[in-house]
């Protein structure tokens, strides 16, 4: 390899474009686009049920051209709409068709009608919202159906007794993102993007749709694996239960069933699994977890979802140095810095084969897990990890920016914490509470991380306690990068470019040892660039070659620091991310710089490393 034009170059086969040829709709041009964006198909954008963790069959998806206008934040609903915009992409994205900023002193509302299917006759409708930033009023047939604010957790309505009897059902949403001007979660968006931080994301950016239950149906579950005990808690949350009303949970290895318990509603469920297969990368089985409310010995409400038999916890190794550890073994985790935006959709990946894509090429590459930095993915992404068989460390995306950043452990009178107002600390609980509770059942997650590099890090040690105590079956990597504080499971040092961790005769006693960043290694690749000028990485290089030969003398590197107690290790980054040209793959997804069997083997000695 000699030149960029012998990087390892991924061939899509061509395809039927899907844009509508009467709905006036087309990508804003001006950007480069994933292989990807040709396949959306305008009528029925991401089809797939977006819900894997509770699956039931009676439900429809309202994604689509929906209408669409930009006002000014004082004004009323407008009685006419600018045009169409496509769901769920967001508006300032290319695929939305729109392409506009919004801004603080803007709303932006959107309109659909929708008809409610026979097979949804007699049940009680719930429209689901799988994400939507930040602040949504949501409307149906001129009623008030809620209002949710924050940006990264599904949430939903009952909204039956605002639909009327036949005909077309009206919904409207408002949509106010005051972004960086506002003291919100909003991860790495700005309204003027530079360096690391990106483009504004405002209003829908994943499914909206409709389900059909019961009066008294399963809301959600909560399965916690007990691997050591060899067996998984099931908690379930029903809605208006009635007195005498069971839980019956069952667990299927395949078409086996392997254990099965009936509980009174609200009790919880302790399924014993024999000889349990333990999930990991190298083994990612999964449970299948049947769920019914029964009255009087029939199913009122069934879903399907499952589980995996999966433990994170550490423990001190020989040298009594503590070790992250999975189903109480020591397996050095090491995965890329991945933010998970796309030039063509920003936050929403163009269709769900290319949000796989990206996971499928990371385990390609050889790596075991994937730190998701500062943003939170459609569940169907962590399904796939959870399937696919990689470890996921989630961030909390970060907000209300201001304070002094420390970037090395053991320094004191340096970092300062941010002092935040009531309303900010409690947008920040609030999104984390329902951040981790909307994850909670994706075994692949096993670190949470709730402050990264001291961006707007405040109340470290409560909040890292708090997030600690709401879930034990986890690590906690209290503040990937600083300010450091004596608190949580982890140490996590970023350093650019070389590899390097935290003293271990200072730290290792107490907490695990992590390079939550390094690497950054940069190779723009023309014609696959953002822009074609000022781009940047935190060390750029001309040619693969010369890039592998640095990449190759950092694996020498990491196998040290892992005989010196080092326990996990986060690369900057799976791809490009706008002028950021340090990924291992282009923003478009075109160009693998580096091939996937070259990586996999500089890292397969990690892994054997003790």
């Amino acid at each position: 390899m000699k030149t960029l034009s012998t990087l390892f170059l991924f061939v899509f086969a061509s395809a039927a474009i899907c844009y509508g040829q009467d709905s006036g709709w087309k990508p804003v041009p001006g950007k480069i686009q994933t292989p990807w964006a040709e396949k959306v198909n305008v009528s029925n954008p991401h089809p797939e049920y977006p819900r894997p963790q509770l699956v039931r069959g009676n439900w429809k998806s309202l994604n689509g051209l929906w209408n669409y206008a930009i006002t000014p934040k004082q004004d009323a609903k407008p009685k006419s709409y600018e045009g169409k915009i496509l769901v769920p992409f967001a508006v300032e994205s290319s695929l939305s068709g729109v392409g506009r900023n919004v801004g603080k002193d803007s709303v932006l509302w959107y309109h659909t009608q929708f008809s409610v299917p026979p097979s949804m006759k007699g049940k009680r409708v719930i429209l689901h919202l799988g994400g939507v930033d930040w602040e949504a009023k949501v409307s149906v047939n001129g009623k008030e159906a809620g209002t949710h604010q924050g940006g990264n957790d599904p949430f939903s309505f009952d909204i039956t007794s605002l639909l009327k009897r036949g005909g077309q059902q009206d919904l409207s949403i408002r949509v106010w993102d005051p972004t960086d001007e506002g003291p919100q979660p909003r991860g790495k968006q700005v309204r003027k993007p530079e360096g690391i931080w990106y483009t504004p994301v405002t209003g829908i950016w994943q499914t909206v749709w409709l389900e059909a239950v019961s009066d008294t149906y399963i809301q959600a579950t909560k399965q916690t694996p007990d691997v050591d005990k060899g067996l998984v808690m099931v908690s379930t949350q029903v809605k208006n239960p009635r007195p005498g009303d069971r839980v019956r949970i069952s667990a299927w290895d395949g078409t086996t069933k392997v254990a099965e318990q009936e509980v009174s509603s609200g009790a919880a469920a302790s399924l014993n699994i024999p000889q349990a297969k333990l999930w990991s990368p190298e083994n990612p089985f999964l449970y299948k977890m049947q769920v019914a409310v029964v009255r009087g010995g029939k199913a009122v409400d069934e879903a399907k979802s499952y589980f995996a038999m999966r433990k994170s916890s550490m423990a001190a190794d020989n040298k009594g140095i503590q070790r992250m550890l999975l189903n109480n073994q020591f397996i050095f985790q090491y995965g890329p810095l991945d933010q998970g935006w796309w030039p063509d959709g920003l936050y929403t990946a163009p269709t769900d084969e290319a949000l796989k894509f990206d996971i499928e090429k990371t385990k390609e590459m050889g790596f075991n897990m994937i730190r998701k930095h500062i943003k939170v993915e459609p569940a169907r992404w962590y399904y796939y990890c959870d399937s696919i068989g990689l470890l996921v460390w989630q961030d909390m995306p970060s907000g209300d920016l201001g304070n002094r950043w420390e970037s090395r452990p053991g320094v004191a009178g340096r970092g300062t914490e941010q002092d935040r107002s009531k309303e900010s600390e409690g947008y920040y609980r609030k999104e984390w509470n329902a951040i981790m509770d909307a994850l909670h059942n994706f075994p692949s997650i096993v670190v949470w991380v709730p402050f990264n590099e001291a961006w707007g890090q405040f109340k470290t040690t409560e909040i890292t306690n708090w997030t600690m105590q709401k879930d034990p079956s986890r690590l906690v990597n209290s503040a990937s990068g600083g300010n450091f504080f004596p608190v949580g499971h982890i140490i996590d040092l970023h350093n650019y470019p070389d590899p390097a961790m935290p003293r271990p005769d200072l730290f290792g006693s107490r907490q695990a040892l992590v390079l939550g960043e390094f690497g950054g290694l940069g190779l723009p690749v023309d014609g696959h660039v953002w822009q074609q000028k000022d781009n940047w990485g935190y060390q750029s290089f001309k040619t693969a070659d010369d890039l592998i030969d640095r990449y190759s003398s950092f694996m020498v590197k990491m196998q040290e620091l892992i005989r010196s107690g080092l326990s996990a290790a986060v690369y900057t980054q799976t791809t490009d991310v706008e002028i950021e040209t340090n990924g291992l793959m282009t923003y478009d997804r075109k160009v693998i710089k580096v091939p996937a069997a070259k990586l996999k083997s500089l890292h397969a000695p990690l892994y054997h490393t003790k």
